[in-house]
């Protein structure tokens, strides 16, 4: 069996949260982050070296010879001003950990603890990332291109994501795609501005751009697989001077996302059609563009029925199978390189108010979940490194 971790173990986990919690900091700029991991391997007599920037990589080689498992946790905070009144509410304004990577990068942390103390005794190769700006503009891709996954080769990853929709020490492992991709559309519709009280000697194009945002919707309501999913959502709308002159020019931006990369591909010139029919029916024109993101996140759907046996069969943990968010999630890229496994971890405690969504204000999580997190990640460099799974 592969047991909880000890107390001590535990009470570091949380410290090391608390402290990071405290300091957030935003994509590309966790220096102190980046240092206190450092810290923390050095005194585990981890190797480790930088990649990216402030990206952190260690290695933990195992007394035998074995596969090599990745773990994966993310480091950087959101640019959100904290309302919780916790009294490790963060230090920093306009910054805040509201989507649990603090606590990703202390239970890492805590697995690389426990694995260092019986590195004589497991089989085979972990490699710690800790990766900068997932939340943007993403660290993935240049910590693969640093060789992140190459040196040594990777033969299967796993990162943890906190999640309130499962109640407090339950894991969620989802065969499949698990998040969306993620897409930015840019769309302005460009009039004739003028005076407000002569309208008909203007084009208005905040009517136009009304119009093309409610027709956008039936992009998701009638010309996709219901069974398909897709979002379209328009999230900001800029246009006008003041109350008497007709807006010439809407500046819109929105977000796509889907699970099918065939969805994915097809979205933009919808959007495309729709808006440019939509527009030229007020006598206005559009222009689109659309800045492709994260791809979707695709759990290796054999590496995730082996883990959750292999879980089931050393552990106590109580393992679910959630449901697919259209959340993004830049894992996608160390997915889609080798053998990758997505895992949840349920935080939802409604007594303490670990309720709320992340890039919530008001988001918390329930610590008492930490140690089921820090005994996930060592089972599945444990699993891959014998070669009990990924194989």
């Amino acid at each position: 069996m592969i047991v909880m971790p000890g107390e001590a173990t535990v009470a570091r986990v949380l410290e090391l949260r608390r402290a990071i919690h405290r300091r957030p900091e935003l994509g590309f700029e966790e220096r102190e982050t980046a240092a206190l991991i450092e810290r923390e391997l050095d005194s585990l007599g981890i190797e480790h070296r930088r990649v990216a920037g402030t990206g952190v990589v260690g290695i933990l080689r195992g007394g035998r010879h074995g596969r090599v498992a990745a773990l994966r946790a993310d480091m950087d905070a959101l640019p959100i001003d904290e309302r919780t009144g916790l009294p490790f509410s963060s230090q920093i304004a306009g910054a805040m950990h509201a989507c649990g990577h603090d606590a990703h990068t202390a239970m890492l942390l805590g697995a690389a603890r426990v694995l260092s103390e019986r590195r004589d005794a497991f089989q085979g190769t972990v490699v710690l990332i800790f990766q900068p700006a997932e939340e943007g503009p993403g660290g993935a891709e240049p910590m693969i291109a640093e060789g992140a996954l190459d040196d040594p080769k990777v033969d299967a990853i796993a990162m943890l994501h906190v999640d309130v929709r499962l109640n407090a020490g339950t894991i969620g492992i989802t065969p499949g795609p698990v998040n969306a991709s993620a897409d930015e559309l840019h769309l302005t519709i460009r009039g004739r501005g003028g005076h407000g009280a002569y309208p008909h000697n203007a084009v208005d194009a905040i009517p136009a751009a009304a119009a093309v945002v409610t027709a956008l919707q039936n992009i998701a309501a009638r010309e996709t697989d219901p069974l398909g999913a897709v979002v379209v959502t328009i999230g900001t709308i800029r246009g006008g001077y003041r109350n008497n002159v007709i807006a010439d020019s809407v500046e819109m931006t929105g977000t796509l996302r889907a699970f099918d990369p065939s969805v994915r591909d097809a979205l933009q010139s919808r959007v495309e059609r729709i808006a440019n029919g939509v527009a030229g029916a007020y006598n206005a024109t559009a222009e689109v563009t659309v800045v492709r993101g994260y791809p979707p996140v695709v759990n290796d759907s054999g590496l995730a029925e082996e883990f959750t046996n292999y879980v089931r069969e050393k552990t106590q943990i109580n393992v679910e199978r959630p449901m697919p968010t259209m959340g993004g999630e830049d894992f996608a890229y160390f997915a889609q390189r080798v053998r990758g496994l997505q895992i949840r971890l349920g935080v939802r405690n409604e007594s303490i108010g670990a309720i709320h969504s992340g890039h919530s204000p008001q988001f918390v999580i329930d610590e008492a979940a930490l140690p089921v997190g820090v005994q996930t990640l060592v089972a599945f460099a444990l699993a891959v490194g014998g070669g009990g799974i990924g194989g």
